[in-house]
This record gives C-alpha cells, sequence and structure tokens, in this order.
C-alpha cells in the first residue's frame, strides 16, 4: 500500500501543472493533454530530433521484463524525456525516464 501511495505521489509529482489554471498567459504552448503534443512529439519523431516511444519501451524490456502501463513526456534536468511507468511480471511498479533524443534510459524510480 505504501508503495502505492509513493508512486501515486512520484507521478502527481511529475505531472505539469496547467498554466491556464493558474492564469499565467499561454504563450502559445497547447494545455496539458492537448492534442498539440501529440502533433509536436510526432514531428519530432519524424523529424528525427527524438526516438520512437517503441523502440523506448524495447530497450527498457531487454532491461527489465515486463509490460507498459503509461507514459508521459515531459522534461528531466532541461532534455525532452519519456517518463514510462512499468510493471514487472511479479507486481512491481517503477517509473522508467528515458532521454527522449538519445533513447538512454537515465533513471529508474520505485520498484
Amino acid at each position: 500500500m505504501k508503495r502505492s501511495l509513493a508512486i501515486a505521489v512520484l507521478l502527481l509529482a511529475l505531472t505539469p501543472v496547467v498554466s491556464q489554471a493558474q492564469g499565467y498567459p499561454d504563450y502559445g504552448r497547447p494545455s496539458y493533454g492537448a492534442r498539440g503534443d501529440q502533433d509536436q512529439a510526432r514531428a519530432a519523431v519524424r523529424g528525427g530530433r527524438q526516438v520512437p516511444l517503441s523502440q523506448v519501451i524495447s530497450r527498457i524490456a531487454a532491461r527489465t521484463p515486463g509490460r507498459q502501463l503509461n507514459t508521459t513526456m515531459g522534461d528531466y534536468s532541461g532534455r525532452p524525456a519519456y517518463f514510462v511507468q512499468w510493471q514487472t511480471p511479479d507486481g512491481r511498479v517503477m517509473i522508467f525516464i528515458v532521454d527522449a533524443e538519445s533513447g538512454q534510459i537515465l533513471s529508474r524510480e520505485g520498484g
């Protein structure tokens, strides 16, 4: 139970705050979860600036057996990153932080 709570807190901490909810100007960026985020990620993959999510999932699976539960995009140390929630066959849940440009696994939280 404590592990589930820790994972939930971690996910909430990694979730960006929507600027419109606090009355800040938009500056042309789509709000969190908007279709524009997906379009920007797809354009970055097609342009060769980011690795495809399928490649990231394959790299994680080769290192840690299990399955993908959820993935979000965000910044990690000023770089674009995939935050991949992963469940192992024995039920442990962890978050892999993967550099979106190189595909390198930067960190693993939980598990």
